[in-house]
């Protein structure tokens, strides 16, 4: 039944550079107490949660046996479902069933599904990615139900003009509706079995893409004098290898935390080439898997009767079409160019200076190291420096006291003493979170931090929601979320603790706004909860917690130097703030470079399209670069388009656009505004996608959106 299919939730990556995870339900326990350590609190309690936390005790052959349990409970129900005689279908007999299901199914099927990502045991990993290919594979099956179908469109007709519906309710029944329509039950039955073939080989592209990128253990060896410039802490963290000839070189994966630094500081720039290149070059064979699902979308949508992929996908966004898309993307990018090239013109200048010439040619993998000369030169902003207050410890329990302040939350971390509360990998915290209205503490839901690299570990920064909430069709009982933050963050060393430099920071709150967007969930249905919204409004929670990023006053209650436990002081964090907007204009050409790229493939009424020139010579023209006359391959570990954000990327400018207007008409003049925090919560966060996107924001403002401070951020204005 397409309720599997329903629940492929989303992970949600940061902008930095996600994927549709199946979804799953609680294993349900007896009762237990937990002894845990209050968050920003000398006070430790023993309040009782509702619900037990995920039990992390699968094994491969468990996970396929619980898997084929599920797909088997909710063949039954299509089977009974399809069975119903039309003039016999209502909203208890149909609606109710599947919501139930749908509703209990989630929570399992997203934990079954999300081993694959970060599982320390390879088996469990595959067994898992297995099982996410069958969710996927049944899920595409009972969405081409048409004796479903026929009953849900039954029970639509009948219940459309219902005023005595609750809304919740009334919604759910119509993206159901429309949700069936869109997998083209309305067409013959020789197109639905060709949507099917074309979904089924999407989905075994998408798998393989997201199993290449976890699985990629590609690395560059390099001499201790090619990493001149290098900080030692990183260096000393590399694998050191001895090689025949005696001479020792060093380890360098692809990994954030040693791809960077080789990029911001070797002062080599044969040593920053060759890291470059090699990253973009990582997992050739994804490069060609991107290759055929742009075909495969382009032929999707042309047998579901749109002109292309990015019409069919868009029409279920809140920008509707790729006619306005395209608008918001090339409007952006001629304002934004000429200010890209003033920033331009200061950078290649700044290497002129460097190396004694006026003729430097500027390339793409100069770009890090300039920008963060730029940045110490003239902004004293010295990024090793700065991250000396940002002990990982501290600012994870200084960020949640934020969060606690504004949304009126209590964060209370789990010391696991019996190992049957063990979660999938040692490194990995846990907590319970509770509000806090009235100051009588209300259990809403867990919150898990996976916050370290390792081998096999999904390689970005992502939020991926666990288990959605829920209230029971039948009993009425409220059932809680669950959500990870999954980021690759150094770890503490013998010699300090794992210090974050502030753009992690930004990461770091960033991943943690779309926790809390699911954490705060209060729908019925779990196909509403939290970050379910549309894919261009989901990053604006995210986005609106980064601007916390770079307030003074915030930026002091996070500092706490890891020796003296000193703050920043006031002059390095007026620093710091004068730099955020430093070539901020080639940043966001850069992300115009990659949401006009994802435009170009997905508004090809064919897919064929020069993919090579498209990433390589577009980004000179658009970001302003050169590739140095080498053909990059980037694409290939370009994730979001292989994972939800197909005709999608626009949507990090494009929520960005309600972010800034949120923050600066919410927050700006004082970040701690409990009132409006809570007003936040409970119109924005709270409603995830019950209602219309647009309808809550009007809410919330007072008025529509203006793009005004969006573009006062980005260096522009209207006029």
């Amino acid at each position: 039944m397409y309720s599997l299919s329903q629940t492929l939730k989303r992970s949600i990556e940061c902008s930095k550079s996600t994927f549709w995870l199946s979804t799953g339900i609680i294993t349900l326990t007896s009762a237990y107490l937990i002894q845990r350590r209050l968050i920003s609190s000398n006070m430790t309690s023993t309040l009782l949660p509702p619900q037990d936390p995920i039990v992390w005790n699968h094994t491969p052959e468990n996970i396929i046996l619980e898997t084929t349990k599920l797909i088997s409970e909710a063949k039954k129900l299509d089977d009974q479902l399809g069975s119903i005689p039309l003039e016999e279908a209502t909203i208890d007999n149909v609606i109710k069933p599947y919501a139930d299901l749908e509703n209990r199914q989630a929570g399992l099927i997203n934990q079954l599904s999300f081993y694959q990502h970060v599982s320390a045991d390879k088996a469990l990993r595959e067994a898992s990615n297995e099982a996410d290919a069958k969710f996927r594979k049944f899920g595409i099956e009972s969405g081409l139900r048409e004796d479903v179908f026929k009953v849900v469109n039954k029970v639509y007709q009948d219940n459309k003009d219902n005023t005595s519906l609750d809304d919740e309710t009334k919604r759910f029944i119509e993206k159901l509706n429309k949700q069936f329509e869109r997998n083209g039950l309305s067409l013959p039955l020789e197109k639905r079995e060709k949507i099917k073939q074309l979904k089924e080989e999407l989905s075994s592209l998408s798998l393989k893409f997201s199993s290449n990128l976890s699985e990629e253990t590609g690395f560059l060896l390099f001499t201790k004098e090619q990493l001149d410039g290098i900080p030692d802490d990183t260096i000393n963290n590399f694998e050191q290898i001895k090689e025949d000839d005696g001479f020792v070189k060093y380890k360098m994966t692809f990994k954030y935390p040693d791809l960077f630094p080789v990029l911001k500081y070797a002062r080599n720039a044969e040593t920053r080439k060759a890291a470059f290149i090699a990253d973009q070059n990582k997992v050739p064979v994804n490069a060609d898997y991107l290759i055929k699902a742009v075909k495969i979308r382009a032929e999707l949508a042309k047998t579901m009767g749109y002109n292309n992929f990015s019409e069919y996908i868009l029409e279920d966004r809140m920008a509707k079409n790729p006619e306005t898309v395209m608008n918001f993307l090339n409007d952006l990018k001629v304002k934004l160019k000429p200010l890209g090239e003033k920033e331009f013109q200061n950078l290649k200048g700044l290497k002129d200076k460097e190396n004694g010439a006026t003729n430097e040619n500027y390339y793409i993998w100069d770009h890090r190291f300039y920008h963060t000369k730029m940045l110490e030169n003239d902004y004293n902003v010295d990024d090793l420096k700065i991250s000396e207050y940002f002990p990982m410890q501290n600012t994870i329990e200084k960020m949640l006291s934020i969060y606690e302040v504004i949304f009126n939350l209590k964060f209370v971390e789990v010391e696991n003493s019996n190992s049957a509360y063990n979660t999938w990998h040692e490194d990995v915290k846990q907590f319970q979170v509770w509000k806090m209205d009235n100051d009588l503490p209300t259990f809403i839901g867990y919150l898990y931090f996976d916050l370290h690299p390792r081998a096999g570990k999904y390689g970005h920064a992502a939020n991926f929601g666990l288990i959605p909430a829920y209230i029971d069709v039948n009993t009425g009982k409220k059932y809680y979320p669950s959500t990870s933050l999954v980021c690759n963050f150094t770890k503490d060393t013998k010699e300090k603790p794992s210090l974050l430099k502030h753009n992690e920071v930004v990461t770091f709150f960033h991943e943690l706004g779309h926790g809390i967007h699911d954490l705060m969930g209060q729908t019925k249905y779990s196909r509403f909860h939290g970050t379910s919204v549309s894919w261009d409004f989901v990053e604006m929670p995210s986005q609106l917690l980064e601007y916390f990023c770079w307030d003074e006053s915030i930026l002091i209650k996070l500092s706490s130097h890891y020796k003296t436990k000193e703050k920043m002081s006031v002059d390095l964090i007026k620093s710091l703030i004068a730099s955020k907007n430093v070539n901020g204009a080639m940043f966001s050409l850069r992300q115009l470079h990659f949401g006009l790229f994802d435009m170009a493939l997905h508004t090809s009424s064919t897919g064929e399209v020069d993919i090579d020139y498209l990433w390589n010579n577009m980004r000179e023209e658009v970001c302003l670069i050169s590739n140095g006359g080498v053909d990059f391959k980037g694409y290939g570990s370009f994730g979001h388009l292989m994972g939800g954000y197909a005709s999608g990327y626009y949507g990090y400018l494009w929520s960005n656009v309600f972010a800034a207007d949120v923050f600066f008409a919410k927050f700006a003049e004082d970040p701690l505004n409990v009132a409006n925090g809570m007003d936040y919560r409970n119109k924005i966060l709270a409603r995830g996608g019950s209602r219309d996107e647009m309808d809550n924001l009007i809410d919330l403002l007072g008025r529509k959106p203006k793009s005004d401070a969006f573009l006062n951020e980005l260096g522009l204005s209207e006029n």
